[in-house]
């Protein structure tokens, strides 16, 4: 979208169904008077530019949930309320090329949420995996096509070579988990909101292994861009339970939580 189409967003001043206010914007600041608000379902007001930009960068993040940025009146917590897609659309007056964006990602990112899915290293076909805990993946398509029985390392994306199921790694040289490698070799950062703590600057999400890193700004806690839990980027506790002996901004009791030198497994049960 050009910024000429990006400025013509209006919101229509006769409908009846949205609630105009007069206070600033609560994503951007903006407290212009000639500019437009509508209240959210949370109550949080926006213009039709700040929440389409908004919610672009949650998609571009990998995020399929729209959730609000505002700090509540009176704290340091944002919002977090989450806005329905019907209600984003709508206020954030996407266009039907927006809309086709929008749709697709979040059904892509959602598909990705629920299942693990790869492309065959042998017939480019998408296999899903049911086993999380087990590399060892067969392809029906493949094993049809040759014959035999085909499997192939999750991990390393080439044919299985040894036994199996396994979870660590098949017999290929070279196979390793490079969200491992990324967890061992990431540099420590600061949180100076956090007394000045310090931890590596990559984290395995304790949930559901999703890697996550912390922006260095604010308190300790983050929530996983996946499986949206929750939880303590220094001591890897869930935050409700990393509170009940800490608090956002102090270090925690137990102290700094070693690198990971594994992947926690996301039991969606």
């Amino acid at each position: 979208m050009t910024e000429q189409q990006q400025e013509e967003k209006r919101y229509d001043p006769n409908d009846k169904t949205l609630k105009f206010v007069t206070r600033q914007d609560d994503i951007t600041g903006d407290d212009d008077p000639e500019t437009r608000r509508a209240e959210m379902s949370c109550g949080h007001a926006v213009t039709p530019q700040s929440l389409t930009a908004w919610c672009r960068s949650l998609l571009d993040q990998g995020q399929h949930k729209f959730l609000c940025p505002a700090l509540k009146e009176g704290t340091i917590q944002r919002c977090n309320a989450e806005w329905p897609y019907v209600e984003v659309r709508r206020l954030a007056v996407l266009t039907q090329e927006e809309q086709c964006h929008f749709e697709e990602t979040m059904a892509v990112l959602a598909a990705a949420e629920y299942c693990e899915h790869k492309t065959c290293p042998g017939c480019q076909t998408f296999v899903e995996r049911a086993d999380i805990t087990n590399l060892c993946v067969m392809c029906t398509i493949c094993t049809a096509e040759k014959g035999r029985t085909f499997h192939f390392c999750w991990q390393c994306m080439r044919e299985w070579k040894g036994p199996g199921p396994r979870s660590d790694r098949c017999d290929n040289p070279g196979c390793t988990n490079p969200d491992i490698e990324k967890l061992a070799k990431c540099r420590y950062v600061t949180l100076p909101e956090v007394k000045n703590v310090s931890c590596p600057s990559m984290r395995a999400c304790p949930t559901c292994g999703n890697l996550v890193e912390h922006d260095t700004t604010g308190c300790k806690n983050v929530i996983c861009n996946r499986c949206r839990v929750e939880f303590c980027f220094v001591c890897l506790k869930v935050t409700q339970v990393c509170l009940q002996t800490s608090s956002y901004f102090i270090a925690c009791s137990d102290g700094v939580a070693p690198r990971q030198t594994s992947i926690p497994s996301w039991n969606r049960n």
